[in-house]
């Protein structure tokens, strides 16, 4: 693809008082790293399937595996990683481990990634 005249810009800054405001809202590099390693979890479509069946009810690994039609293992794994990003939360009934997700603000993260992709 050409580079147009649109696509270039040859001067070094045009609202120097813009910039420095942004500059001041950004959040630190950190922040922002660990909000790219968040939304990188939802790259993998086994995770968005055990998000999304988590939406409407607490579950086991074997259920959750019966439901994708996958291993146990499989779906531990995938559990494992979301647990590390605090989207998945634990709860034991006797011997048995119960996952849902964390809190509502990853109901809402996924739900409106949803509604996003589903726009028209």
């Amino acid at each position: 693809m050409k580079e147009t005249e649109l696509d270039r810009c040859d001067c070094t800054i045009i609202h120097e008082d813009v910039v420095a405001e942004v500059r001041t809202l950004m959040p630190e590099d950190e922040v922002l790293l660990n909000l790219a390693d968040l939304f990188k979890v939802f790259s993998d479509s086994t995770r968005v399937k055990i998000l999304c069946a988590l939406q409407h009810s607490d579950m086991c690994v074997c259920d959750i595996a019966a439901l994708l039609l996958m291993t146990k293992s499989a779906i531990s794994h995938q559990l494992r990683v979301l647990r590390q990003t605090r989207l998945v939360k634990t709860r034991r009934d006797g011997k048995v481990i119960y996952y849902s997700l964390d809190d509502d603000h990853v109901n809402n993260i996924f739900g409106q990634g949803l509604l996003h992709v589903c726009e028209k």
